[in-house]
């Protein structure tokens, strides 16, 4: 289910920041100066992920036993973290309030203990085992409050004289609305909340639902806490706006920089896989923007980390090294999503790496050295003058991934020791800083740099494929190997070799041998391809490529892949557009769109389309068949897609698009105010392959069906488009709803009258 979007006036929210005292953000702050200062990132779990919708003492405290047994706590994680669900929430009228107005403990879950609330139960055996304890809390007041107009504790005001009218983000229960901290008795009323808080033990607390009108209730709870005399964290939730960076940064000790890394996307309800690579891939340009803004007055907080429960996870052994590689650099909140009471004994030894523990302990933010299509380079300097830096390769082959010491920010130098902080192996470079990382994976380094050339370290050594631009549809391909040696000592007896499918003719005329590469040296074999004829719309190849080198008594092999893609070019009366990264092909009446994209619905607009300029019209009837989509999201959406210029992502009007989706059947997404972004839905089935779509437009009405045998057609949903022009563009459409992950769509059989 998707979680509402809450607009937020923009005369409301500076009028916010100006009664709080908070700037927008620039330069970002140097101290927190009401935050309860955090020296390092906090570590620790916290139940969403895993236990999600039913946390209990029972569940809670093993959670908390298994962090205590697991040994994780002598490695720094502290603290167990109640989420959502802890209270008790009859409906929509919001959850139940004591005398006070304030949350009830759903005793169901959590039993008192004599006059002992069962919050405070479970937080004081929580302590017992050395831990911290935290719980979570939304802004705002409860309307059962307000409905009940319960007194404000030590004042003569009540709960109506503080409350607003205006909704507030209590995403699962609801029934919450502002408080007027204008008013008299508002902060009293959220300092009792916070005294009663402190009074159960707690330590750490999450609001969650927080957006730029609510800098009102940060502040208020920041105040409130300090106010109780107890040590509070207080952390924000989530996608927080960065233009208000600084308010964040002022009010608390972290923040969520982007909305749930968990992808929702289990069977039946299951928490398993908690999340998916196209998830994690979205925190690298997170990363990167809020880089300025953390530490050490508080953190970025990149949300839970996916580790410890194997395959569970959602990601690849490589993918979760990449996760805590990335959220390390960045100095992230390292809170725990995962069941410890069965944690994968691999996952435990990755947690408790300390040496990558100790990157992200030092509190210092990594900036972005490298964005490129399939790798990513983040580095950060460390106070004694080392730089760490994480070469991730986000393709789906292995690839070679390279910087130098000179962008990492160190100075000159003899030579450089690269520490390998999850193999805990050391070579040595001449500046260049390179690694061969397999699909999906990180190299972390430690780089030194010293006088004279590192002893006992071998020279690293990389091999790399470049491929030399060709047209899509050629079926005749050039790429070079090139096998270098990084490092300030020679290797010996070099060999290249490169291997592809069965049909594929690979030749060259370059040598592909050397005796010696000289330090800084490179083997360079450039490879002539020639590939199979096929009718397929996406025809993929994988190549290897492959080298061997000695040094010292033994010989190393390295290797690389790569996947070669040819589609074939769309022909009239077709054309293609993209608003994301793309390729289209046609084959007779079969069309494929291959492309990547964050979402199609308000306030992303990322797609690929093979369209008819101006075929849709009064009494058009549209339809295609879908034969397969790639499953790269339960979002995922390909289908047909209408509006008035079709190359005006974001900001043409009259949109529609009718599309299938892998987990979440099929949807009729409109513009239902003529901005040009999707904002309205309906929905309907269960997604099956193949399918039909079909819509049709009388005036500026659109239904919307589907179909599973192209015979009986099932409605989506009918909607006006007062927007729509008399005449719009018409075309098929896909977006892998996974930001940097391409998704095909094969499509046959689209006609439109």
């Amino acid at each position: 289910m998707r979680k509402p979007i809450r607009g937020a006036l923009a005369a409301f929210a500076g009028a916010l920041l100006l009664a709080t005292g908070v700037t927008a953000a620039g330069a970002p702050a140097a101290q927190a100066a009401d935050s309860t200062t955090t020296a390092k990132p906090v570590l620790g779990w916290s139940s969403w992920s895993f236990i999600r919708r039913t946390p209990t003492a029972q569940n809670i405290e093993a959670q908390a036993k298994a962090l205590k047994t697991s040994g994780l706590v002598k490695d720094g994680f502290v603290y167990a973290n109640v989420d959502d669900f802890w209270y008790h929430c009859p409906g929509s009228q919001g959850p139940d309030v004591d005398q006070y107005g304030r949350w009830v403990t759903d005793e169901t879950a959590f039993p008192p203990k004599g006059s002992e609330n069962g919050i405070q139960v479970v937080a004081d055996y929580v302590h017992s085992l050395g831990l911290k304890f935290g719980l979570y809390v939304t802004p705002g007041i409860s309307k059962q409050a307000v409905a009940q107009n319960t007194p404000i504790k030590g004042t003569t005001y009540h709960a109506d004289d503080i409350a607003t009218t205006t909704d507030e983000a209590n995403y699962n229960c609801g029934g919450m609305v502002g408080i007027d901290y204008s008013k008299p008795g508002a902060q009293d009323f959220v300092n009792s909340w916070a005294d009663q808080f402190a009074g159960w033990g707690i330590d750490y607390l999450k609001i969650d639902g927080v957006g730029t009108p609510d800098i009102g209730d940060v502040r208020a709870w920041s105040q409130a806490l300090k106010q109780t005399g107890r040590s509070i964290h207080l952390e924000l939730s989530n996608n927080l706006d960065i233009n208000n960076a600084a308010a964040w940064q002022q009010l608390s000790d972290g923040w969520r920089t982007g909305g749930d890394i968990e992808c929702y996307c289990g069977p039946n309800g299951s928490s398993y896989p908690l999340t998916t690579w196209s998830s994690l891939t979205s925190r690298f340009d997170q990363v990167a923007a809020w880089a300025p803004y953390g530490g050490p007055a508080g953190y970025n907080d990149y949300d839970s980390l996916e580790i410890g429960n194997g395959a569970n996870d959602g990601l690849t052994l490589d993918e979760r090294k990449t996760q805590m590689s990335l959220w390390s650099l960045a100095a992230s909140p390292l809170i725990l999503g995962t069941d410890l009471t069965h944690l994968d004994p691999t996952d435990l030894s990755l947690l408790k790496n300390t040496d990558v523990l100790g990157v992200d302990q030092d509190g210092i933010d990594a900036r972005r050295i490298t964005d490129g299509a399939d790798s990513q380079v983040f580095a950060k300097t460390e106070k004694n003058g080392d730089a760490i830096v994480g070469l991730f390769n986000t393709a789906s082959a292995p690839r070679e991934v390279a910087t130098t010491a000179k962008a990492l920010g160190l100075p000159g130098a003899r030579d450089y020791a690269l520490t390998d902080l999850w193999s805990h192996g050391t070579t040595e470079s001449a500046g260049r800083i390179a690694a061969d990382v397999p699909p999906h994976g990180v190299a972390l380094f430690r780089v030194h740099p010293t006088h004279q050339v590192v002893r006992g370290a071998a020279p690293s050594v990389t091999l790399g494929l470049d491929w030399a631009p060709a047209a899509s549809d050629s079926t005749t391909r050039t790429v070079t190997a090139t096998l270098t040696d990084n490092g300030s000592r020679p290797v010996t007896d070099a060999a290249l070799a490169l291997t592809g499918p069965d049909g594929a003719t690979i030749s060259t005329t370059s040598p592909t041998r050397a005796r010696t590469l000289k330090p800084g040296g490179a083997l360079q074999a450039t490879y002539t391809i020639a590939l199979k004829p096929s009718d397929e719309l996406f025809a993929a190849s994988d190549f290897q490529g492959t080298a061997s080198y000695r040094f010292g008594p033994g010989t190393t092999h390295l290797d690389v892949g790569d996947t070669l893609t040819v589609n074939h070019a769309v022909g009239a009366p077709y054309k293609t557009y993209a608003s994301t990264t793309a390729s289209f092909s046609q084959s007779g009446t079969r069309l494929g769109i291959r492309a990547q994209g964050e979402d199609l619905y308000q306030p992303v607009d990322e797609y690929g389309t093979i369209y008819l300029p101006g075929a849709e019209h009064d009494g058009s009837t549209t339809t295609v068949k879908i034969d397969a989509q790639a499953n790269t999201s339960v979002w995922a959406k390909s289908g047909i897609m209408v509006r008035n210029d079709i190359t005006k992502a974001g900001s043409s009007a009259g949109y529609l698009a009718l599309v299938e989706t892998p987990g979440n059947g099929y949807l009729l997404d409109w513009d239902s105010n003529g901005d040009g972004q999707l904002d309205s839905q309906d929905s309907t089935g269960t997604a099956t392959y193949p399918s039909w779509l079909k819509l049709v437009r009388t005036g500026t009405s659109f239904s919307g069906y589907y179909s599973t045998d192209d015979s009986t057609w099932n409605l989506v949903g009918t909607i006006d488009l007062p927007t729509a022009a008399a005449t719009q563009d018409v075309g098929l459409t896909a977006t892998s709803h996974a930001a940097g992950t391409t998704g095909e769509t094969d499509f046959d059989s689209f006609t439109t009258n």
